[in-house]
């Protein structure tokens, strides 16, 4: 394999190697806990506009499968790994992650030290950062930025999916949307039609929805001032944000937004119900929080990071509506899989005997 660098904002270098695809690439240094799942990782539309490290040590011994992809292409911008394994087992097999990697045109690095590489970001918080074919600084690292996050992500033009014996009407507000997240609401029973993430409130409310839900996505919640302004005008229609549509949410009711340090990336983030002190194990994948004191004026926190206080969730109390910061397929209880779609399905159910 050909030597690679990995350079960055502070102009510290690592030597590695190449795999993947053979460029170069810029992007904001993140890190993720994940113990498998790098197909989701890799093509989580989450992830756009970012350098994921790996934290543990050896990726790909799975190798790829294709159902197990978040979106329907790559969104990273490249994947950092101490070690990637080159003969994998699986009798679902369809491929090993080098190939994948160099299909989706996805740069990656092997053979550097993930766990001072993580230490650091830790410490010194998320930077920018380049895969580089030398070791040369160059003024793109430190210029960077995430730009047009969710226009690149988001679905061009409406769509609908049927889902198994529909009782619901459901409008996706695709602002970067997994299919895990689709496929929940599809199997519990709604037709979702995705709209773009610039879709005016007012062709929403044309489809006559029973409820809308602000998908997750990537990039800065705030930058979105527009949507922000649309998702005002939903009113007495139940809404479900997931993800940056939790933050998208609040920010339309007035919730203030901070970046996080390093974010919150992984399948095993503890969160708190603040009403019945349960704690559950959430997959999360962000790097902004709502502001914990900025909840007061509409509504309660309902969830919360066991980890560092932050606000995971929110009821609502003059809107029909709630949000969380995790992925909401992947949060259950043992006898009771998938309650909050349950929750979001019995408010769609609630406003619809209310209107009859």
């Amino acid at each position: 394999m050909k030597e690679m660098y990995l350079i960055l904002e502070n102009k510290t270098v690592f030597r590695g190697k190449s795999f993947g695809a053979y460029r170069e690439a810029v992007g904001e240094l993140v890190f993720s806990t994940n113990m498998l799942g790098y197909m989701d990782t890799l093509t989580d539309p989450a992830n756009f506009g970012q350098l994921v490290i790996s934290t543990f040590p050896e990726m790909g011994c799975h190798g790829t499968i294709a159902e197990e992809m978040a979106g329907a292409k790559a969104s990273c911008f490249g994947y950092i790994v101490k070690d990637w394994c080159q003969a994998p087992s699986n009798w679902r097999l369809e491929g090993d992650l080098d190939t994948f990697l160099k299909e989706k045109d996805i740069p990656g690095i092997y053979g550097i030290d993930t766990r001072k590489l993580t230490k650091m970001v830790r410490d010194a918080g998320t930077m920018n950062a380049k895969i580089s074919f030398t070791a040369d600084f160059t003024d793109d690292i430190a210029s960077y930025k995430i730009v047009d996050a969710v226009k690149s992500v988001s679905v061009s033009e409406k769509e609908t999916l049927s889902g198994n014996d529909s009782k619901y009407n459901v409008v996706m507000w695709d602002f970067g949307a997994n299919h895990n997240m689709v496929k929940a609401f599809l199997d519990a029973g709604c037709d979702v039609t995705k709209v773009p993430y610039n879709t005016p409130a007012e062709e929403i409310i044309k489809l006559n929805p029973d409820g809308v839900i602000l998908s997750g996505g990537p990039g800065n919640p705030t930058q979105l001032t527009d949507v922000i302004t649309e998702i005002r005008q939903l009113k007495d229609i139940p809404t479900l944000g997931i993800g940056l549509g939790h933050q998208l949410l609040a920010l339309s009711q007035g919730a203030k937004m901070e970046q996080l340090k390093f974010g919150h990336r992984g399948a095993s983030v503890p969160v708190r119900n603040e009403t019945t002190g349960k704690v559950y194990i959430s997959s999360q994948n962000h790097s902004y929080q709502v502001v914990n004191d900025s909840v007061e004026g509409f509504g309660k926190i309902s969830y919360r990071n066991v980890n560092d206080g932050t606000c995971e969730g929110i009821d609502y109390a003059n809107i029909p509506a709630f949000s969380v910061q995790f992925n909401i397929e992947s949060f259950s209880e043992p006898m009771n899989p998938g309650f909050l779609v349950g929750r979001f399905t019995k408010m769609m159910e609630d406003r619809k005997n209310a209107v009859k």
